[in-house]
């Protein structure tokens, strides 16, 4: 659970289950908390090309010619006589940014299948004259890794911002194509064994950092890609590998259609009583977009969705107790009967990627995924252990406080508060406590300030200046900013796209961030400096309503921190090394580290109070309110900390102990894990595993523990900070230098524990996660 930070949001957040998450990019490999926000393993491991970096299931997310956007000549069209399929296809054509703006259903069939022909032919020629020298391997092969990373990367990033029947079937066509390619590419023997020869040479030694690690990882890489099986055992791999990625992609469709089947009309005004206008305004606009023209946020009709901005509103404000049921009823059954019914699906994937890890020689697919990360399960599981111990206790007096005060409140169901009141009680209970309302506070975070004040904390910590470069690149929506970085002389590093607002009749549910371009001295644009790294934020959050520009809650703006987080460590790395730039080549469990730690800037005085101004008359937060803020910001830590344990505890489970087809089903896998990490037992039909499209449809099998293992990274990154003194601006720039030059601009070209200790002087420990938690003291005595 990211921050137990302010607010119930969070609390509901951690419902938010499973609509965030990741891009499946060719190899596979995104940044938790609304359920909503990291991607690191190399190129050419079978899923992992660059992959999203979505954010944690919470209860409660070059310097190109920017004269000539696109080239006119096509690099498929070189050797041959035009050919007006390709001439005329943008996925094709040599363009300095995507060409978003154009690309439709129609140009994903011939487009990905003439890349795939011309990829296939350079494959061949890299196997034919292969050597184990940079030039002869590793250059070459990055051209290829990149190529198909970024064409499909504009494909499956517009499957999740910009979803059609269309697109889906184009995609669904070319998808076993494309990973049989992947296949061809990772299970290459002469790549491999060109590898292999250069790990075993006598210059090994004087390799740099990162072209070891590129070398080594892959080696390892390869050997998870199955180069090491033969005949039939390859067969079967390759089927499996050929089903699972049909199968994730499966299951992340269902999640979202049965997310947009569900809307419940209402006409009578006092069945969404407590709603505040922010929803009203909202649930208006849903109806009008379902055919309701005339409805008003006064007068109605409002159409309810399980959409986060709408789910979290009645949950957290609707005093209709029955509504609330309806709707969490229908939130926790997403995908789990029907044609949408993802349970037959779990099965099979749970089934082949045991298949698949005892092909390899493991034991269980959880080793499988911790070959490539920083922990071992062994690791993984004490960590979690320790923490849930930690949040155990404080997590049961969470629910003991909800009983009372909604007693005193007169609350009926105040000695049997269930699932659906929990949120609302809390909300209550918070605004009681602290004298805090969320809805209140919405004005005082409209999203122009707050990215004003993102980016004055990104030039005071980093040094970079960030600057509105609309008009520059393609966008695939009206409402999709795009920025230009620029270091402190003024020249451009990198640039990105931000997709604010929720839109769910086309676009996946969550916030994640994802590459366009990485950093790369082979990939050049001129021949001299390395070409810049291009990424894309996407969030959810509430659109503007009317004439009013977008009022986000404190978690939105804290979603909006965390992928900027990630955006940063993609576009700042000074690694010219493609294969381990920017956010590639780091374990996956070390990834979120950069995203964690900027949220902690929220809690900041200086950053709070910059970003925090009314956005009709100028006037700044009261102080007392940002103290109460920070004073929130432990409210209820246990609970949110238990449920994103739970997260992580049954993905480990699933993927170490249980049998599928054995005695117990993935049900009771997930029931036994909550009894010790639920202290209200979930409902006999909650079927949240039907819609976790982390570790089912993105790339968090047996991963999700990264959440936590890489947030006791982030906070004790963000306590250097602190030790110097946060009101200290020379210490706190001094640091921040250091952490961009170590965190930041190494990339995966050293080992992330290395990286560590080079910003930090030594190794991590979870104090300064429990501390900022206030469990730092239940640790100590349990």
């Amino acid at each position: 659970m990211r921050r137990s930070g302010v607010v119930g949001t969070l609390l509901i957040a951690n419902m938010l289950m499973a609509t965030r998450f990741t891009l499946t990019l060719p190899f596979s490999r995104s940044i938790p908390p609304l359920l909503i926000t990291p991607i690191s393993p190399s190129l050419s491991h079978l899923k992992q090309l660059p992959k999203s970096h979505p954010c944690p299931l919470w209860s409660s997310s070059f310097s190109f010619c920017l004269h000539t956007l696109r080239k006119s000549t096509s690099p498929f069209m070189a050797a041959s006589s035009p050919n007006p399929v390709i001439e005329d296809n943008p996925l094709l054509q040599n363009f300095d940014f995507p060409p978003f703006d154009v690309v439709e259903p129609k140009h994903v069939r011939p487009g990905i299948r003439a890349l795939l022909s011309e990829l296939e032919r350079e494959l061949e020629d890299l196997e034919r004259n292969v050597e184990p020298s940079w030039p002869k391997l590793v250059e070459p092969l990055e051209k290829i890794v990149d190529r198909l990373s970024v064409v499909w990367g504009m494909v499956n990033h517009l499957k999740a911002v910009k979803d059609s029947s269309e697109l889906r079937s184009a995609i669904e066509d070319v998808q076993a194509e494309k990973v049989k390619f992947q296949l061809r590419l990772g299970q290459s023997k002469p790549i491999y064994n060109a590898f292999k020869a250069i790990q075993e040479s006598p210059d090994w030694k004087t390799l740099s950092d990162a072209r070891r690690r590129i070398v080594d990882s892959q080696i390892k890489e390869a050997v998870l890609n199955g180069v090491s099986l033969e005949d039939d055992k390859r067969e079967s791999f390759n089927k499996i590998e050929q089903e699972l990625e049909k199968l994730s992609q499966k299951f992340g469709e269902n999640v979202l259609d049965a997310t947009k089947k569900f809307e419940k009309l209402i006409t009578d005004k006092k069945e969404i009583e407590g709603l505040p206008a922010t929803a009203l305004g909202l649930a208006a606009q849903s109806a009008v977009t379902k055919g309701h023209e005339n409805a008003t946020a006064e007068n109605g009709p409002w159409v309810i969705t399980l959409d986060a901005p709408s789910f979290i509103a009645v949950m957290q404000h609707a005093r209709n107790r029955t509504l609330r049921e309806e709707i969490y009823r229908a939130y926790v059954s997403r995908a789990s009967s029907g044609d949408l019914d993802n349970t037959e699906i779990i099965n099979q994937i749970l089934k082949l990627r045991l298949e698949k890890a005892r092909l390899l020689n493991y034991n269980n697919y959880a080793e499988v995924s911790m070959a490539t990360k920083m922990a071992t399960v062994d690791k993984a599981e004490e960590l979690l252990e320790k923490l849930r111990r930690a949040s155990w206790d404080p997590a049961v007096q969470d629910i003991e406080d909800l009983k009372e005060f909604s007693k005193s409140q007169g609350a009926l169901e105040a000695s049997d508060l269930t699932h659906w009141d929990i949120s609302f009680w809390s909300e209550r209970l918070r605004e009681s406590k602290y004298d805090i309302n969320e809805e209140e506070l919405r004005p005082f975070f409209s999203l122009p300030k707050v990215m004003d004040g993102l980016f004055k904390l990104a030039n005071s910590l980093f040094g970079i200046e960030i600057e509105s470069a609309d008009g520059v690149a393609p966008v695939w929506n009206n409402d999709v900013k795009f920025f230009r970085v620029k270091d402190s002389s003024g020249s451009p590093i990198a640039y990105f796209y931000f997709d604010p607002y929720s839109r769910p009749a086309e676009k996946r549910q969550g916030a994640w961030m994802d590459e366009v371009f990485a950093r790369s001295r082979v990939l050049s644009r001129d021949g001299t400096s390395a070409r810049l790294p291009v990424a894309h934020m996407v969030c959810n959050q509430t659109p503007p309503v009317g004439n009013k520009p977008s009022l986000m809650t404190f978690r939105e703006v804290e979603t909006v921190f965390h992928e900027f987080g990630h955006a940063l460590q993609h576009m700042l790395t000074k690694q010219d090394e493609g294969l381990v730039a920017g956010i590639r080549g780091i374990e996956w469990d070390a990834v979120e580290l950069p995203s964690q730690f900027m949220e902690n800037w929220c809690y900041h005085r200086e950053t709070l109070m910059g970003i925090a101004k009314h956005f009709e008359t100028g006037e700044s937060l009261p102080e007392e309110v940002y103290l109460k803020l920070v004073a929130a910001r432990t409210f209820r830590a246990g609970s949110l900390s238990l449920r994103q344990l739970k997260f992580a505890c049954v993905d480990l489970e699933l993927h170490t102990k249980y049998v599928p087809g054995g005695p117990e089903s993935i049900y009771d896998v997930d029931r036994r894990v909550s009894e010790k990490t639920q202290v209200i037992p979930p409902l006999p039909e909650d079927r949240f595993l039907c819609s976790f499209s982390h570790i089912f449809a993105g790339g968090y099998a047996a991963g999700y523990y990264s959440y936590k293992w890489a947030e006791v990274l982030s906070a004790d990154a963000f306590s250097a900070f602190e030790d110097v003194g946060l009101d200290n601006d020379k210490a706190v720039k001094e640091t921040g230098h250091k952490f961009r030059e170590t965190i930041l601009a190494l990339g995966g070209g050293k080992e992330p524990l290395d990286v560590f200790v080079q910003f930090r002087g030594r190794e991590p420990t979870p104090d300064a996660l429990l501390r900022h938690n206030g469990l730092l003291s239940v640790a100590a005595s349990s």
